[in-house]
């Protein structure tokens, strides 16, 4: 056994999440999923703006590869500051070190008047729409690595979903969408089915009705904390990979949680199915293999002991042959400078929410 092991991958992510931690609570008790989203984080996703946007994923890539997480998945919505989004998480990434691969969430559920609105299937497609769409394009022309995002289909009219299957076969690559989360949702699988392609990023899938080509990421400790139920990604035939939702990019915590959910779920439940889970990754970045985490405990490669033991913790990370933590510490960024500036606008954040 070896207390080393490639860079972790965070196969769903949403960096931008990274300053929530103390913003205001909702002014009411959401009652269930609907409510959670449109008092918590679609207030957050209407208050950013590129100075937020940076330093949100900033610090969140910085949290990161401290964590052992060389490479990333993200999944961004800013519905009023759309153009150059995806550049400002690029750019802050390649600042901290970590890979990447963008999307911009494409949804309807913003109208031309900018309200939040309650999107029907046979609705036109907006502007907001548009708009992300067109994000994600020009994004993709960069060379730099994509994905063409959805939200959801349930916030998303069918003209908005055919468009993004056309962006998708159009630039040869995937579709990065949130799939069935709740019950909200549980049409999607009939929705979707016309326009799944084996690239495609499936998230969440805890309500999926129905097989559907692509990928499926489990984020177990986000559907805990939503309370959205289990997915029982053991059960699906799809290849499943492990992301957090936004909730940080500790791979290793991730890990752990999804084999607490599904021993919960199956008595017989084996931690090695979770490792692979997160091995799965790789699929996606096959050249993190060659990232080099060191770690506090020597059997961290050993998915048994791994599960049961508490508190290990990433030492030294090197990427490309490039050391970029030592000790715990990044060498080549001031971990305080990155932390103080994202503390400015997560205050900036909260006031432009209130």
């Amino acid at each position: 056994m070896s207390a080393h092991t490639p860079g972790m991958v965070c196969s769903h992510h949403h960096l931008y999440s990274s300053l929530a931690r103390g913003m205001p609570g909702p002014t009411s008790t959401p009652n269930n999923f609907t409510e959670i989203l449109q008092n918590i984080w679609w207030k957050l996703d209407a208050a950013l703006d590129p100075d937020i946007v940076y330093w949100s994923a900033a610090l969140g890539a910085a949290e990161a590869l401290l964590a052992g997480t060389t490479a990333i998945i993200d999944h961004h919505e800013s519905p009023f500051s759309i153009e150059g989004s995806l550049d400002l998480i690029a750019d802050a990434c390649d600042f901290i070190g970590v890979r990447h691969i963008l999307a911009y969430g494409v949804t309807d559920r913003w109208s031309d008047q900018g309200s939040l609105v309650t999107v029907l299937p046979s609705d036109a497609m907006t502007d907001a729409a548009y708009r992300g769409l067109e994000e994600n394009k020009r994004y993709a022309l960069t060379g730099r690595r994509s994905m063409v995002g959805v939200h959801a289909a349930f916030t998303c009219t069918d003209e908005t979903l055919e468009n993004v299957s056309e962006l998708s076969r159009e630039l040869g690559i995937g579709v990065h969408i949130h799939v069935a989360e709740a019950l909200e949702d549980a049409d999607a699988g009939s929705r979707l089915e016309k326009f799944a392609h084996d690239n495609w990023l499936l998230v969440h899938a805890v309500h999926l009705d129905r097989a559907l080509p692509g990928f499926i990421a489990h984020n177990p400790r986000s559907n805990v904390n939503n309370s959205v139920g289990y997915a029982r990604p053991a059960q699906r035939d799809s290849t499943v990979v492990l992301g957090t939702d936004g909730i940080g990019a500790d791979m290793l915590e991730e890990f752990r949680l999804s084999f607490v959910r599904h021993r919960e779920d199956d008595r017989n439940a084996s931690p090695d199915v979770s490792w692979q889970w997160l091995q799965n990754g790789y699929l996606f970045f096959p050249e993190a293999l060659n990232d080099k985490v060191t770690w506090s405990y020597d059997y961290v490669d050993d998915p048994w002991k791994t599960a049961f033991t508490p508190g290990i913790r990433c030492l030294d990370v090197v990427i490309d042959g490039q050391p970029l933590v030592h000790n715990g510490v990044p060498v080549h960024f001031d971990l305080d400078e990155v932390r103080a500036k994202a503390s400015e606008q997560a205050a900036r954040l909260f006031a432009r929410m209130s």
